[in-house]
């Protein structure tokens, strides 16, 4: 998604009702918690991957992550360097002569436990404009055979757009990146 396209989506109710409509979720996902101040987005996806695979390919998110939301439009852009103070960032190329290009910090690393917990603290998107704080909490379980993958990002504090009505938007892109972390995955 586009910066554009982001800033279109605050506060916008249709928004939210369109995006739910189009956006496929992984196996659970909801919004397990909304208010005026805040709410709290869980999905959850398995996989038949061991978590140490999952680790390594959750930390190449230009593997998975959809381009259509960042700033740059590739996903190959981004980065996580999964170290505390660790940065998920995203390069912004120089684009036709004069470009200066530039670079996007997402979100940062707080906590780290490889190939089981990995905690970032940072806006993602329209969040990132606004006095909120927000913590993305991936967390990797054995499940079987596989992982089961199980992502909770929790936002607070004053944003102008509804945060009622952001919820579920930002439950449906967090929820698409997981299904495409998951899918990257899958065994043929």
């Amino acid at each position: 998604m586009t910066l554009g396209m982001w800033n279109s989506m605050r506060g916008a109710a249709v928004a939210a009702s369109a995006w739910g409509a189009v956006l496929a979720g992984p196996a659970a996902a909801e919004v397990t918690a909304s208010s005026d101040a805040g709410f709290v987005s869980r999905n959850v996806a398995e996989v038949s991957a061991a978590p140490d695979e999952v680790w390594q390919v959750m930390l190449q998110p230009g593997r998975w992550w959809n381009g259509e939301h960042t700033y740059s439009g590739d996903a190959r852009n981004l980065s996580i360097a999964a170290v505390p103070g660790g940065c998920f960032c995203e390069s912004i190329p120089a684009t036709g002569t004069g470009g200066l290009g530039g670079a996007i910090e997402h979100m940062r690393v707080v906590y780290v436990a490889p190939n089981a917990l990995l905690r970032l603290s940072g806006g993602l998107g329209p969040l990132q404009s606004e006095a909120v704080t927000a913590v993305l909490t991936m967390t990797l379980e054995p499940a079987g055979d596989g992982t089961r993958i199980s992502w909770e990002f929790v936002v607070g504090g004053y944003m102008r757009p509804s945060m009622r009505e952001l919820a579920p938007v930002v439950d449906g892109v967090i929820g698409e990146q997981l299904t495409r972390l998951a899918a990257s995955l899958a065994r043929p």
